[in-house]
């Protein structure tokens, strides 16, 4: 298996709780018991510190991994040096399954938020396992429709709403994602991240953080953002 760039601490999977892992991943959480022991056995882990990329964009896809703790942001770049955050994604989700669908060269990079372990799978067991189990073919084709919709949407935020609008979305958003519902945002993202999630500056992330808080909208502690007022936040980002 070709080595990951950034990874800080390599060991084979064999221990029972890497079964749990792959199970809490949707695309193959159907799976029958000794189908994920075989898979799990043919998982290797990768431990990243924050900032560290697990691949950047344009290397090729002869992975997918799975996030088993942390958190990883799906960065785009542009020639000139910007970048988008596309998603974040926590334990359990996944990612590179359209480079190890298609053969091609990754279309996004993805960093550690966090000190962040995953469990990487060779495109050749993914594809694989899509010839074998029907259940993870409909799981994948999901994740994709998913991806599709998620880029759909945020491009129609980045033309119909305003950047208090396009925030108040992302907070919410996050805590759904990350916090299952909780008013409680500890996702150790810097502004600079949400900035980039929300195609605008740090400082002006930062302007509008003040006014929500000031409204009594959120509360701001370093990268602790809890969400006071949801009811407003909802007004807010829908336009």
């Amino acid at each position: 298996m070709t080595i990951p760039r950034g990874a800080t601490r390599t060991s084979p999977l064999s221990e029972p709780d890497v079964v749990e892992i792959l199970r809490s991943a949707a695309i193959f959480a159907e799976l029958p018991d000794d189908a994920l022991a075989r898979l799990a056995a043919r998982c290797v882990r990768r431990t990243y510190g924050r900032n560290q990329f697990l691949w950047y964009q344009g290397d090729d896809g002869a992975h997918l991994i799975v996030v088993a703790s942390g958190l990883v942001k799906v960065v785009l770049s542009s020639p000139q040096g910007g970048e988008v955050v596309l998603t974040t994604l926590g334990p359990g989700e996944i990612s590179g399954e359209l480079a190890v669908l298609d053969g091609s060269p990754r279309s996004a990079s993805v960093v550690a938020a966090e000190p962040t372990t995953v469990l990487l799978l060779t495109r050749a067991t993914v594809l694989d396992m899509l010839n074998r189990y029907p259940s993870v073919l409909d799981a994948l084709l999901r994740s994709l429709g998913n991806l599709i919709r998620r880029i759909t949407e945020q491009a129609g935020d980045f033309v119909f709403l305003d950047l208090g609008g396009r925030v108040a979305k992302l907070l919410l958003h996050l805590a759904e994602a990350h916090g299952a519902g909780s008013t409680v945002l500890d996702l150790r993202l810097t502004q600079s991240d949400l900035a980039a999630m929300v195609g605008a500056t740090r400082p002006a992330v930062n302007r509008v953080l003040q006014h929500l808080a000031g409204r009594g909208v959120i509360e701001v502690d370093g990268q602790r953002i809890v969400l006071v007022n949801l009811a407003e936040l909802r007004r807010r980002a829908s336009g």
